[in-house]
């Protein structure tokens, strides 16, 4: 049986439940070589890094994203669960949620698309890529070391094109019904928790507003709002003739006209990366309304940046007792989440996959995303002494990065895990404590 290092034993045994024996014992082994190994994160390079501890033919290992039975759901609960417990025991949960598009090669891959590249796009320009669409559901936590919040995914589902589903005969969902599948999940696993959903303008939908009105103890949605959105009056009540009721009352103005004839509140109000900013507002309570789906009573926040470096917004919250500066808050913290895509490209080895069959896919992706949230709660868990012998200085750094955690991380595997312990110990003892010691730190940066 492997050695596994004292940091990340408690969260790694909770794990066990979702596998068999056998295979955890070799899903474990492929987890901490992802954490140790630069580069790709095919199954190969992994066994390259643990080659020593890996014992069993090479194949085995292969077979755990592609043919063995074991529950991606079951994986990310106890990681969910673990999170809440750990961090955010009591009040709101704040969640973002946002889609990326991972690159993948080969002509033969299941739920390959193309698909449009938010990042590389502009007004005036649309990049595309071919790859797999991840909706991906996180919930954003304020470590003690952290100046922003950190987006810890934890739920992922793969968005199939419309093309794909006419294909094979399925029931094509958007990337916002993803999403509400994706909550709806997280509400009935914690029915006693609060979320406060957030999302960039794509999941700006009615329906999705919707939802969140039919579980307001529940779930609360923040977005981006158009200034012509179709406000109305609720209907007046009914006088008892015969007929259908009416759905709305008057037609209200819009937010935009609403704006042009109102007086601007000055807030100061955190802004995107963990600062403040000084901004105009101008807020009211609405009730939005779409032909089919009826109205959805709202907030909505119109904002100009006083340093005129941001464009101007209009949010909205489907709570509608929150204030504007909290509507504000909750949509700038969400920003979070685009740092934890791009860091998984420079750190996790996103988009470096090359599994073609349906389970793999839907495996190994989504556990590269959860190596983020497994990385990350596992440096907070480290002795603050260990956290900052890994902080890496330099001219204009102020706080903690994921560089600096997966190095940490890194350290405390190599060391607990593949050199002093198991085959390596006696080897690794016999050289000197200086040698020693820079043999580790220089396996261990994140690049």
């Amino acid at each position: 049986m492997l050695h596994i290092s004292s940091a990340a034993k408690p969260l790694l045994l909770q794990f066990a439940t979702a596998f068999t024996h056998p295979t955890f014992q070799r899903w474990r082994v492929l987890l901490l070589s992802a954490i140790v190994t630069t580069g790709r994160r095919t199954i190969s390079n992994l066994l390259r890094t643990a080659r020593t501890v890996a014992s069993g033919h090479p194949s085995s290992f292969h077979r755990v994203l592609s043919k063995r039975k074991w529950s991606m759901w079951k994986l990310a609960r106890t990681l969910a669960a673990f999170i809440l417990n750990r961090w955010l025991p009591s009040g709101l949960v704040s969640l973002a949620v946002d889609d990326t598009v991972d690159e993948h090669r080969g002509k033969q891959v299941y739920g390959k698309g193309c698909h449009r590249e938010a990042v590389r796009s502009t007004h005036s320009f649309t990049a595309y890529r071919w790859g797999h669409k991840w909706v991906v559901l996180s919930i954003l936590v304020k470590f003690p070391f952290a100046l922003r919040p950190w987006a810890l995914p934890v739920l992922i589902a793969l968005y199939r094109s419309r093309e794909w589903n006419h294909q094979h005969r399925k029931r094509h969902r958007t990337p916002p019904v993803l999403a509400r599948q994706l909550v709806n999940v997280l509400r009935h696993w914690f029915p006693q928790r609060a979320f406060l959903l957030t999302g960039d303008g794509g999941f700006a939908t009615h329906e999705l507003a919707s939802f969140a009105q039919r579980h307001p103890s529940q779930v609360t949605l923040v977005s981006r709002f158009h200034p012509d959105a179709n406000l109305y009056e609720p209907p007046p009540r009914s006088n008892g003739k015969a007929g259908r009721p009416r759905l709305k009352g008057r037609k209200s103005p819009s937010p935009k006209e609403i704006v042009a004839r109102s007086t601007r509140q000055h807030l100061t109000v955190s802004w995107y990366g963990g600062g403040e900013r000084r901004v105009e507002v101008v807020s009211a309570i609405g009730h939005w309304y779409r032909g089919g789906q009826g109205l959805v009573a709202v907030r909505w926040v119109f904002v100009h940046d006083l340093s005129g470096t941001h464009r101007d917004e209009y949010f909205f919250s489907t709570d509608p007792r929150m204030t504007p500066g909290h509507v504000i808050e909750a949509f700038t913290g969400r920003w979070s989440l685009e740092v934890t895509f791009e860091e998984m490209r420079s750190y996790v080895g996103l988009e470096t996959t090359r599994g073609r069959t349906e389970k793999t896919v839907l495996r190994a992706a989504p556990c590269l995303f959860g190596l983020y949230s497994v990385v990350t709660v596992l440096y907070a868990g480290l002795p603050a002494r260990l956290r900052r012998s890994s902080l890496v200085a330099w001219a204009g750094k102020t706080h903690v990065t994921f560089s600096d955690a997966i190095t940490a991380v890194r350290r405390e595997v190599w060391k607990g895990w593949i050199l002093e312990r198991g085959p390596n110990k006696a080897a690794f003892a016999k050289l000197p404590s200086r040698l020693r010691r820079a043999l580790v730190e220089a396996l261990a940066p994140a690049a």
